[in-house]
């Protein structure tokens, strides 16, 4: 199944792609503050793909904090939060932000709280390429 959204007003597009349906994918919520100020859940799938289309390069605000080891995709324009993104490498690994999907009332899991904070950055790079969703950047012209 694939589930389509992105930011309010189109500058960044995702599909999240999983077998598994949206009523038995876990959410989670990150106790980190900007999560918990974004109100923040999230989904991912080790064996689905996340696609994640660019198509105003000038609106994506790209945000790195505490290990700096992921970009937090927001839009500049409509300031919603989309996506995170793991690069290593040729490699990417994503979450995708369920309130960005258009069927987000589809995933009816409660969001289950999740610390990452006693990691190291060697510990989060390692949960992030097991855990998250394979990814593709692309900017569409």
């Amino acid at each position: 199944m694939i589930h389509h959204g992105g930011c309010h007003c189109g500058a960044i597009v995702i599909d999240f792609e999983s077998a598994v349906s949206a009523e038995e994918t876990e959410v989670r919520a990150c106790q980190c503050t900007f999560c918990r100020k974004h109100g923040s859940r999230a989904v991912s799938d080790p064996g689905g793909k996340l696609t994640i289309a660019v198509r105003d390069e000038g609106a994506v605000q790209r945000y790195r904090f505490g290990l700096a080891t992921a970009d937090y995709l927001l839009c500049g324009r409509c300031g919603v939060y989309v996506a995170a993104v793991l690069a290593e490498g040729d490699e990417f690994y994503g979450i995708a932000i369920v309130n960005a999907l258009d069927d987000a009332a589809a995933f009816t899991q409660a969001p289950k709280p999740a610390d990452y904070s006693a990691e190291d950055e060697a510990a989060r790079r390692l949960r992030r390429r097991t855990r998250w969703t394979p990814a593709e950047v692309v900017t569409a012209r």
